[in-house]
């Protein structure tokens, strides 16, 4: 489960001595957030790293915890976060509220301290599971990096980001050279292998937290590259290249290179904030929307032009 050290709980209650009691009860187990009121329990949930479990009284002035867990709710950065509601209100009907409103769980006041740990600790395994399951699903099984699902869904967002902060954005497409001629050679159990150590090596050559390599498909894979404009966008590329390169894998069937290679094109949006701006190539001026699909087409005409002349070589 999620190592208990690391457990992040926020502690939301406007009576000191509730604070300090549940502080006392857990603070050798888990990494602990107090707040004393309802703006800063919703100020406190959303800073990153998120909190794992939120504690939270219903009872408090100005902004009571029904209304704190609507608003948490509400917002897609806090709503998967499990809210267990902790107060004084004990009729049926105040727990069915509480559950309603999307509560994972509700517990009575005066507590049992052995009860409140067992049901924190239960519930931080829930969300421990459930984080496994979403990881697996944006996992590529045979390289074990994104896949193509988690791509889709990171270049609408990051498009969109860029959009909103007036800033450039790249992506790219990286195709192995001849690889049904390297499968056919050398099996597909080797291809596979070789497939997982490309993977690798395209994830070592990013150093940035916010970009992005994922299997799109077959032997295609694809980079996003937020906040970069065309001529890093190119750098990248090319470092990419060269580390396939480095890899030395053998390729006796290749025209190109005595051993694995790739081919990649880039693609690069440039926002800067005009109303009704159209995306405009930075190379070739031509104006176009802004749209995932007319981002990737470029990025894919252009790995076809790297392929077109030569092989084993970034375009543009």
């Amino acid at each position: 489960m999620i190592p208990k050290k690391t457990a992040r709980i926020l502690i939301v209650d406007d009576e000191k001595m509730n604070l300090k009691v549940l502080s006392e009860l857990l603070r050798e187990d888990y990494s602990l957030v107090l707040a004393k009121n309802g703006g800063q329990s919703l100020k406190f949930a959303r800073q990153k790293p998120l909190p794992d479990l939120i504690l939270l009284d219903v009872v408090m002035p100005e902004m009571g915890g029904h209304d704190v867990i609507r608003q948490l709710k509400n917002d897609p950065l806090t709503k998967d976060i499990p809210v267990i509601f902790v107060t004084a209100l004990s009729t049926t009907g105040d727990e069915e509220q509480g559950l309603k409103l999307g509560a994972v769980d509700y517990i009575t006041k005066p507590f049992s301290p052995p009860i409140v740990k067992m049901r924190i600790h239960n519930h931080l395994r829930s969300v421990h599971h459930h984080r496994l399951l979403d990881r697996l699903a944006y996992l590529d099984p045979l390289t074990e990096i994104a896949n193509r699902r988690r791509f889709d869904e990171e270049l609408v967002k990051e498009l969109s980001r860029a959009a909103r902060n007036s800033t450039s954005f790249s992506v790219g497409m990286v195709d192995v050279d001849f690889f049904k001629h390297y499968n056919d050679h050398y099996g597909h159990a080797m291809g596979d292998r070789t497939l997982y150590q490309i993977a690798a090596a395209l994830e070592a050559s990013l150093e940035r937290p916010g970009d992005l390599v994922a299997r799109y498909g077959g032997e295609e894979f694809a980079l996003i590259l937020p906040e970069t404009d065309a001529p890093a966008a190119g750098r990248v590329a090319e470092k990419a290249r060269k580390a396939i390169e480095n890899e030395k894998i053998p390729h006796a069937r290749s025209s190109v290179s005595p051993n694995i290679s790739v081919s990649v094109g880039t693609a690069t949006v440039r926002f800067t904030g005009r109303a009704g701006e159209q995306l405009r190539e930075p190379r070739a001026g031509q104006a176009r929307e802004h749209t995932v699909e007319s981002l990737m087409l470029r990025a894919d005409q252009h790995l076809y032009k790297a392929k077109q002349n030569g092989r084993n070589r970034i375009w543009p």
